[in-house]
């Protein structure tokens, strides 16, 4: 294999050093050329700080919104769910043979399934207009940020740009000024100056407009959350209306809470005597 690089120790000093040096110089060939960051500071520390600092805060922004996105949505789910299943229990309800046999119960249940459908019918429209005015707007207010990410790596790479041609350049400011210097330390200047401007243009840019944006989610969001506040005070108003209304149905004098525990206490006691049920 006579690419290979191979270490045969041999008995003379020196010509093992001479072997570790050639096999240097070979790996040393093959690996590109880079040139090394500039020593001129093109970005003021306090620039860099600026700019770090604005990003950061979107960035926190982008996570904060895609976390409430996510939380609504699960609030709105979770509502539907429960009234949905409040609806199932009443007709469930409503379907026991004991609604046949007795009156009286007949008559609570259906006050009851009443009283859950309306709930139902109120959940749902507020879930719908939390839907319009809440969570939608969070999903485009989120839309904006992978724009906004890719201008940031576009100045990541227009500043990368930068820095490869300045250090170009200060290798030849170093070099003996000779003909050929000279030629090419002009061309990597004029190779330097649209890239310096792409990347002062880029930079300028989002420092002026990163902290518009975020300052801006204020006026954005005040009016869906107060949208949301209002979709909940007109939906607990109303549960406290057919509650109320249900409450009143179902009230029956002489009864109170304690009374019918002990009654149902005394009903599973008797039901507990039962030989069926009895310990073995």
């Amino acid at each position: 294999m006579q690419n290979c690089v191979s270490f045969r120790p041999t008995k003379p000093r020196s010509a093992s050093s001479t072997g570790i040096l050639q096999a240097w110089r070979w790996l040393m060939k093959r690996i590109p050329f880079k040139i090394g960051q500039p020593k001129k500071q093109i970005v003021p520390k306090t620039v860099e700080r600026d700019f770090e600092r604005e990003y950061g805060k979107l960035q926190q922004l982008e996570e904060q919104t895609k976390r409430l996105q996510k939380d609504m949505k699960k609030s709105t789910d979770a509502d539907l769910a429960m009234s949905k299943s409040a609806v199932k229990i009443s007709l469930d309800l409503l379907s026991n043979p004991l609604c046949e046999q007795d009156q009286d119960f007949l008559n609570m249940v259906t006050a009851l399934d009443t009283a859950m459908k309306r709930m139902d019918a109120f959940n749902q429209e507020k879930v719908n207009q939390i839907q319009k005015t809440v969570i939608e707007p969070l999903k485009k207010f989120g839309s904006v940020f992978p724009s906004l990410n890719m201008a940031v790596k576009r100045r990541e790479q227009a500043l990368q740009d930068y820095r490869r041609l300045q250090a170009k350049v200060e290798k030849y400011e170093e070099k003996e000024k000779t003909g050929p210097v000279l030629a090419k330390l002009h061309q990597a200047r004029e190779e330097l100056r649209p890239v310096r401007d792409d990347f002062e243009a880029k930079n300028k840019q989002l420092l002026d407009e990163m902290p518009r944006f975020y300052n801006s989610r204020l006026d954005y969001f005040q009016p869906s959350f107060e949208s949301l506040i209002r979709a909940q005070v007109v939906y607990y108003s109303e549960m406290h209306k057919i509650f109320g209304d249900l409450t009143q149905q179902l009230a029956q004098p002489g009864r109170p809470d304690e009374q019918r525990e002990r009654e149902n206490e005394a009903r599973l006691s008797e039901l507990r005597a039962l030989s069926i049920v009895a310990d073995d």
